[in-house]
């Protein structure tokens, strides 16, 4: 796996490129002002929701920051990285070193069995009701599901997660995550802002996580190949709502070149879009759109698979 001392421009991507989380993040607190003085007016609901599909975007585009921090790459000064990294990870109920723990296993064994982040579609095994289960679960109830799995990672037996020091520090960060969100809803109990809490944060935190189970989804499901291009899927967007779009979620559709370059901020990437061009038979040019690759990844839900492992096996028996 390449890192960033191995793979850097010559020259700096623009500061509003390297801004994007701050932006996101901005974005953010602004619909979400905007989104309580239309609940405080008491609005009708079609006011309401536009406000909360920003709000549930701009999350998970903070969700994405939440995974540039895992690589240490959010913030240049590693105490605030990880403070950011456990912040995000607390109202997302995930603990941050755990999901660095995972996400690295994911990086060094790309679609393949040990890839636990991806299960469990990565295994040939594993009965096609049992994989279709998963899918629904995840793709419409993310902001449990995705708990769920990295939970399974650190909890099952033979964890690959082996580091007492590490799992000491998951564990405190579990506690704090139970602590902190016990305050907030005794809080929201006594202040009786339910309302506030269930627009503001819990339905758009849903979408937002659905949001990331169908990008992870776009990103590897379905494909069958044992390199960072052939088992990922890329979006390279022309025009320039698609490229805003890329650049509130910091430039994760670039998703092979992060996969090549892990160690590189995620401004740099669409200066790489060139190596995402075919240079083998079973790779794929690079999606021009979202939608373009979500058809494709329709494809493979009613069975789906990743990894080159798949190519041996005879889904049928199952």
């Amino acid at each position: 796996m390449q890192t960033s001392a191995t793979c850097y421009e010559p020259h700096e991507p623009h500061w509003l490129s390297r801004s994007a989380f701050q932006i996101v993040v901005i974005l953010f607190f602004i619909t979400e002002i905007a989104l309580a003085a239309v609940l405080q007016r008491g609005e009708p609901l079609w006011l309401v929701i536009p406000f909360i599909l920003l709000a549930s975007h701009f999350m998970h585009g903070a969700a994405v920051g939440f995974h540039e921090a895992t690589h240490g790459l959010l913030r240049r000064n590693r105490r605030l990285n990880e403070f950011d990294g456990v912040l995000l990870g607390v109202f997302s109920f995930m603990s941050f070193s755990l999901y660095r723990a995972a996400h690295q296993l994911h990086h060094m064994h790309l679609a393949t069995e040990r890839d636990e982040e991806l299960w469990p579609f990565i295994h040939p095994d594993m009965p096609r009701w049992s994989r279709v289960l998963a899918a629904v679960l995840e793709l419409t109830f993310g902001l449990a599901f995705l708990p769920f799995l990295f939970l399974r990672i650190f909890l099952r037996s033979g964890s690959p997660i082996r580091s007492k020091k590490v799992r000491r520090r998951i564990w405190s960060e579990l506690a704090l995550i139970v602590v902190v969100w016990t305050l907030i809803l005794a809080a929201v109990t006594h202040w009786h802002v339910w309302r506030y809490f269930w627009w503001m944060y819990l339905v758009p935190a849903w979408l937002a996580a659905n949001l990331q189970s169908w990008r992870k989804y776009i990103e590897h499901v379905g494909l069958q190949g044992n390199t960072a291009n052939t088992s990922t899927r890329s979006i390279v967007a022309k025009g320039w709502l698609g490229r805003f779009f890329a650049f509130t979620l910091l430039h994760e559709p670039y998703h092979g070149l992060h996969h090549m370059h892990a160690g590189l901020p995620h401004a740099h990437l669409p200066a790489l879009a060139e190596e995402l061009q075919p240079r083998a038979v079973e790779e794929r040019p690079p999606f021009p759109s979202y939608s373009r690759a979500l058809l494709d990844l329709f494809r493979s839900l009613t069975d789906p698979r990743v990894g080159a492992q798949w190519r041996t096996t005879h889904p049928a028996s199952h």
